[in-house]
């Protein structure tokens, strides 16, 4: 008996459930491996984020003073309210949006490649991206402004500018890189160094060149990347030859030098800011990991 009233229940059930599903639209099933649309342009956090060299000296009057529970915090992110040393006194109004930078020196002085400390002082001075704020309050000479965005931190004394839009140039249609494309006879440069003093870059990675407008480089343009096999351009103590003389992978009856071989093309970029003689560029492509170092010229 009891057996017999569950069955009848358990098909009562599922008929109001068939009922049910009947009555509505089927819910869409979205497959962890469905496509998503390819990216047609440095996204967000890459322009905003990429930092900049100049060899302008950075207008530098306004500051990131302090903020709230500044007794326990020494570092804001988003969401904290910061205090700014200007106020409607200075014309800062309530809706008002800053950007934060500060100076980025490697505070390890040992070159990667040759010449680096050179081509470093020659463009200028590394700036780090650190955030964004919009001002919430106005007092006469102070304002609290809320943290909306954040790269990695802001800190006390961080360097505000009013907010500049930044453009996001597009890629060129996939599958155009060339490993064989000949010397375009525009101006050469290096890779020179990367955010955070990196030194090896890959794809979607951010480094900044020795090219600016100064030798013709625009918003947009791409720099494509280069090396010559057997240079010794690295600072690290190297031995010649090596791959012979001392691992024993054979020899040739002439000798070769690194301007005698074709030269290997590994990869390619696009800037997206640029100074007088700097760039700031983000890699799109690379067949191999690339190096501080390695050459560029524009495409």
């Amino acid at each position: 008996m009891r057996a017999n009233a569950a069955t009848m229940c358990l098909g009562i059930l599922l008929a109001a459930v068939g009922a049910s599903a009947q009555g509505n639209a089927p819910s869409q099933v979205v497959s962890s491996t469905q496509a998503v649309g390819a990216q047609t342009s440095p996204d967000f956090s890459a322009v905003y984020c990429a930092g900049f060299v100049s060899d302008e000296k950075m207008q530098d009057d306004v500051r990131l003073i302090s903020g709230e529970q500044s007794n326990v915090k020494i570092v804001f992110a988003r969401g904290d309210y910061v205090f700014i040393n200007k106020g409607s006194n200075q014309g800062v109004r309530v809706g008002d949006r800053f950007f934060g930078v500060r100076p980025d020196p490697d505070p390890v002085k040992v070159q990667w490649f040759k010449w680096q400390d050179k081509l470093l002082k020659a463009m200028g001075t590394i700036y780090m991206d650190t955030g964004q704020i919009v001002v919430t309050n106005v007092q006469p000479n102070v304002s609290t402004a809320q943290v909306t965005f954040t790269c990695s931190y802001l800190q006390r004394g961080d360097i505000l500018r009013p907010m500049q839009e930044r453009p996001s140039p597009a890629y060129k249609p996939a599958g155009q890189f060339d490993r064989f494309a000949p010397v375009s006879g525009k101006s050469v440069g290096m890779l020179v160094m990367g955010p955070n003093y990196s030194q090896t870059y890959g794809q979607n990675s951010i480094v900044y060149v020795n090219l600016g407008t100064n030798q013709g480089v625009r918003v947009g343009d791409y720099f494509r990347i280069f090396r010559y096999e057997g240079s010794r351009a690295e600072a690290t103590p190297t031995t010649a030859d090596a791959q012979y003389k001392l691992l024993g992978f054979g020899s040739t009856p002439q000798k070769y030098e690194w301007n005698d071989l074709p030269r290997e093309v590994i990869g390619e970029g696009i800037v997206i800011m640029v100074d007088h003689n700097a760039s700031t560029m983000f890699v799109t492509h690379t067949t191999i990991e690339t190096y501080a170092g390695d050459y560029v010229e524009i495409e």
